[in-house]
């Protein structure tokens, strides 16, 4: 049953009248209707009731199962019902949050992933270089990236199943198949595309904001003995493709206005269409915490990372590439220069693990600063690992 407004939130309350982030949920009297809602402090608002209720012209776009609509109704509209939404919190149409179901909350068109971050990429290198340069040449001229699957991306809270396939260490003499034995996370930063742009049509830094919808966090799991075999010469495949999952939770991304940041001095000169010195500043002030099985285990600053998400657009469409509503592309690891600052198990323990067990509980969160003090919350992304599932025995 719905309830009125939560006027009073608690202080710090991260999902305060400055957040506002979309998701879609469904209620036990109607599991097969989902439709958007924004969350408010414990609370979520059914938006498309508070439309109807107050006659707004966007109430078809919120009455939607996903937010892609809405997302690709352009900048105009977002800003026009992130305004009404702030009107309707004194209303009623109310659900505890923690009586709801919550879903993916738009449609993955495609994901890239990036590999943006210059401590993650020396730490990694060093691991897997220790006699050479820890970056490669490419690194600080463009933002790495590769194409994942997009099928394959779920909502925090999914359980995510302990992928199996080839994997050879360097002392055996042959592969052999099974269960991932070094099961990883990586704690990343999401965008969410919501306006389109047709191929041939290259997205330029300053037209960043005109495109991204919002903002979430993301894990990237990652089975790193299945990708250490594979990865030579193609890169990231199966050790990645099995489940990436992310919050139900998309922040806006003018939500974070008072959060933007100078990323790090550049110490190579950019090509123009990646040249930021004179844009407005693309870096986000994101304090993540990571936990597993409740205990944490790494603060990676967001603010830290090399590459920014506009020049990630940037060069992900400069070779003519269309962008569709619901194309999410990820930062790649969070890691920031010192030892509690790690996105991942594989740096944190040089590559000697341990890493994931069959039952951990691995739980992102994050938050930003606001106005008048306020923080700006990403919705958490949580995922347990369950056993591999044996394959059906030929015939059987």
């Amino acid at each position: 049953m719905p309830q009125h407004s939560p006027r009073e939130l608690p202080e710090g309350d991260p999902f305060g009248a400055h957040t506002l982030p979309y998701g879609v949920f469904t209620t036990p009297d109607a599991p097969d209707r989902p439709r958007i809602g924004v969350r408010y402090g414990a609370h979520v608002l059914d938006a498309a009731a508070a439309a109807e209720a107050h006659g707004s012209a966007h109430a078809p776009l919120l009455a939607q199962p996903t937010l892609n609509p809405l997302m690709a109704a352009g900048r105009e509209v977002w800003q026009a019902v992130r305004a009404e939404i702030r009107g309707w919190l004194d209303g009623p149409h109310f659900h505890p949050l923690a009586e709801v179901n919550l879903h993916l909350p738009f449609e993955v068109a495609d994901y890239v992933d990036f590999y943006a971050s210059e401590h993650h990429a020396t730490n990694v290198g060093r691991i897997f270089r220790p006699d050479g340069e820890p970056l490669t040449p490419n690194w600080k001229h463009l933002p790495i990236g590769y194409h994942g699957r997009s099928g394959t991306v779920v909502v925090s809270g999914t359980d995510v199943v302990r992928p199996q396939g080839q994997r050879k260490a360097p002392a055996d003499p042959t592969p052999s198949f099974g269960p991932s034995l070094r099961l990883d996370i990586e704690a990343e930063v999401g965008f969410v595309v919501g306006t389109p742009a047709p191929v041939n049509t290259p997205v330029a830094l300053a037209d960043f904001r005109e495109h991204v919808f919002g903002v979430c966090l993301v894990n990237d799991w990652s089975a790193r003995d299945l990708q250490a075999w594979e990865y030579v010469p193609l890169g990231p495949f199966l050790g990645k493709s099995f489940a990436t999952s992310v919050s139900a939770w998309i922040t806006p991304l003018d939500a974070f206005d008072e959060a933007r940041t100078a990323p790090p001095a550049r110490t190579f000169p950019l090509l123009p269409y990646l040249d930021d010195a004179h844009a407005e500043p693309g870096g986000i002030d994101l304090r993540i915490e990571v936990t597993v099985n409740g205990e944490t285990i790494s603060r990676p600053p967001f603010s830290a990372m090399y590459w920014t998400a506009a020049q990630q657009l940037a060069h992900m469409t400069v070779n003519g590439a269309s962008l569709r509503t619901g194309d999410l592309f990820a930062s790649g690891t969070v890691s920031g220069p010192e030892p509690d600052q790690l996105g991942c198990l594989l740096e944190l323990t040089q590559g000697k693990g341990p890493y994931l067990a069959d039952g951990d509980e691995v739980t992102l969160t994050a938050w930003a600063p606001g106005p008048d003090g306020a923080r700006i919350g990403l919705g958490e992304v949580t995922g347990r690992i369950v056993p591999a599932r044996t394959a059906p025995a030929p015939g059987a």
